[in-house]
């Protein structure tokens, strides 16, 4: 969340304009405040507005006068993009997240307000940006990750059937991690299958980035996890009525929905029982674990970009790249790699 008295009302504009019409998440939105804030106090040491001593954070932008920014040209947004590599030591990535929000910021200026006749941001080329390749785990380490979290289930708590259960998910499914805490019970569907009728279908209704539904199936391994977890569930709703109101699939120790941040810690905690710490792993990895282990096992590229909820196919592209890596791994691990057609000279 942000205080949006931070700044001025043109741009609280914008973010409303973002929020309701473009239907973006609050972590976008989010992004375009900070990203814009930047911005404008970026334009206040270019124009003289503050102290050169000033703290770069504490300079407060929501006075910043729209007439300043009627006249802005596509050089003051190439000299901020310098800044932000310069002085404030962007990664590329980043500069180019910003470039696009001021990108969009003056796209909605010149259409919407008609402060320019052409955006001042329109011929701006992006930073350009490699993006890495995915990091996962392999499905070695997936498998003990899911064993280890299957001896918990031992101790017949709920809670790791609700882990396991959740593990399971991410594994399975490549959910991020937004869509799987706000989960409701309702979102879990069964269906008689229509080509035999002895039998069911079962998936999950996800609301992914922008407000985007779409539909997971599932595999026997995620059903048995969640009705696992549900029968847990149903049975504490016995001894606690508030239980029987709350929506949520995956709840806390308080029986209220759990929060993207406990998830995050359950992971974490996971991945430190089974010696899998320290190496990178987080919930999100989780996702591109799924992902690259569908992609190597045969599903087509743009299954996979639906499954994953990616609205470009470039996106999942990715997941090619790492097939492609270990094919190249393949061939160099050969026992023949060595073999050289020329004999080395004594």
């Amino acid at each position: 969340m942000f205080n949006r008295d931070e700044v001025p009302a043109y741009v609280r504009e914008f973010l409303d304009y973002i929020a309701t019409i473009k239907g973006r998440s609050q972590n976008t939105v989010t992004g375009y405040f900070h990203d814009l804030k930047c911005f404008l106090r970026f334009l206040k040491i270019k124009h003289g507005m503050v102290d050169k001593k000033a703290v770069f954070e504490e300079i407060e932008v929501m006075d910043f006068p729209a007439e300043i920014i009627e006249k802005i040209e596509l050089f003051d947004i190439l000299e901020f993009l310098h800044f932000l590599s310069t002085e404030r030591k962007n990664s590329p990535k980043a500069r180019a997240r910003r470039a696009v929000s001021v990108r969009q910021f003056f796209k909605y200026l010149t259409n919407n307000k008609q402060w320019f006749g052409v955006s001042p941001a329109q011929n701006l080329e992006l930073p350009s940006v490699k993006p890495p390749l995915p990091k996962y785990l392999t499905l070695e380490q997936a498998k003990t990750l899911l064993d280890t979290c299957k001896s918990e289930l031992e101790k017949s708590d709920w809670m790791n059937k609700r882990d396991y259960c959740v593990i399971t998910l991410f594994l399975n499914c490549g959910m991020r991690l937004g869509e799987l805490v706000g989960l409701d019970l309702h979102d879990y569907k069964k269906e008689r299958d229509p080509l035999y009728t002895d039998s069911f279908i079962y998936y999950i209704n996800v609301l992914g980035k922008g407000s985007k539904e779409r539909i997971i199936y599932l595999n026997s391994a995620c059903i048995a996890a969640l009705d696992d977890y549900f029968a847990s569930r149903q049975e504490l709703c016995v001894s606690n009525e508030r239980l029987r109101y709350e929506k949520a699939m995956f709840i806390s120790k308080r029986f209220t929905r759990i929060t993207a941040r406990r998830i995050e810690q359950i992971i974490e905690e996971k991945l430190k029982l089974c010696g899998l710490d320290g190496l990178g792993f987080s919930v999100h990895k989780l996702r591109h674990t799924a992902a690259t282990l569908m992609y190597r096992n045969g599903v087509d590229i743009r299954v996979l970009k639906d499954v994953l909820g990616h609205e470009n196919l470039g996106t999942t592209q990715i997941y090619t790249h790492v097939a492609n890596e270990q094919m190249r791994n393949a061939v160099n691990n050969n026992p023949l790699a060595d073999v050289n057609s020329k004999e080395e000279e004594d």
